[in-house]
């Protein structure tokens, strides 16, 4: 169909309608969270527009020669059902087309569209929600400490770290063995943004063994937390973390958890998280060989 629609790549100052529509949506938006996917990939993320008014956008992000993801997939309500949404896809599509993997986070009533462009499903996705006063707990788990603090487990000692503390080259090599394609540049902007909170399980030789970050988010009604990325080699590490994280910020806090990770559910609901919602993940062309067996938390479902 003929379209007024001009597809042009994200600018700064599309943060703000973005953010809206993610909001509006249930996305729950962590606080900074747009301005990271335009840095992961700057010809990645893109705005569709009548004139001078912006009615939808997407990002279709290159992690490197081997895997990219679709996501933030979003057009206003008031216009849908034009082709409008159609076209931004495509875009997002021919800037991965030559990637030999594709990713995407689908909700229950996309799925049969994107099979149709050759998608597979993978694994389910599920959003936990939690709502707690944590002030009772804090300290617990010496989250509300400022040095490192010690933790013994299974006869090994490891220093729970926190913000600036944390090696970040020895996180991102165990990011690196755990996630589906190497995101150094993508993990560096997440980590170090300034709002929320960053912990970290590191052995005495410096090796890390788990972390998590914890930034705020906004509701549909109403501000919360999400948790995302969290990962540990041991569940009871990643139980660790988790306290950590939410000793010090109470609320409602959200966390998107793989099914790929059997041990994430049972820990999430000895937590107090209920189930929300769900979401599938979908590949196409080759999966990654890297499993989900130790993330229990993902970085957001917008970038996978």
């Amino acid at each position: 169909m003929d379209s007024p629609l001009t597809i042009r790549l994200f600018r700064q100052e599309d943060i703000p309608v973005i953010t809206s529509w993610a909001r509006d949506e249930g996305f729950a938006p962590g606080v900074g969270d747009v301005a990271i996917y335009h840095h992961s990939d700057r010809q990645g993320l893109w705005v569709g527009w009548l004139g001078t008014t912006p009615v939808g956008c997407i990002a279709g992000v290159r992690y490197n020669d081997a895997y990219g993801f679709i996501g933030l997939f979003l057009v206003a309500p008031d216009q849908r059902g034009k082709g409008y949404g159609v076209q931004l896809w495509q875009r997002a599509l021919q800037h991965l087309a030559n990637l030999p993997c594709i990713g995407l986070e689908a909700a229950p009533d996309r799925i049969h569209d994107y099979a149709g462009w050759g998608f597979q499903p993978a694994s389910t996705t599920t959003r936990w929600r939690r709502i707690g006063d944590s002030a009772a707990r804090a300290g617990s788990s010496g989250s509300d400490r400022s040095g490192p603090v010690s933790i013994a487990t299974e006869g090994q000692r490891l220093l729970l770290l926190q913000g600036a503390d944390i090696p970040q080259t020895a996180v991102q090599i165990f990011d690196a063995s755990r996630e589906a394609s190497p995101r150094p540049h993508f993990l560096s902007q997440w980590l170090g943004h300034p709002s929320g909170t960053v912990v970290a399980l590191v052995d005495p030789a410096g090796t890390c063994h788990g972390f998590g970050r914890i930034r705020p988010c906004l509701l549909k009604n109403g501000e919360g937390w999400r948790i995302g990325p969290l990962l540990a080699d041991r569940p009871e590490l990643a139980q660790r973390l988790l306290e950590a994280l939410i000793d010090r910020h109470p609320g409602v806090v959200l966390i998107d958890a793989p099914g790929a990770n059997p041990n994430a559910a049972l820990l999430l609901e000895r937590l107090g998280f209920q189930s929300s919602s769900q979401t599938l993940r979908m590949y196409r062309g080759t999966p990654p060989s890297v499993g989900l067996h130790d993330v229990y938390g993902l970085a957001c479902l917008e970038l996978g």
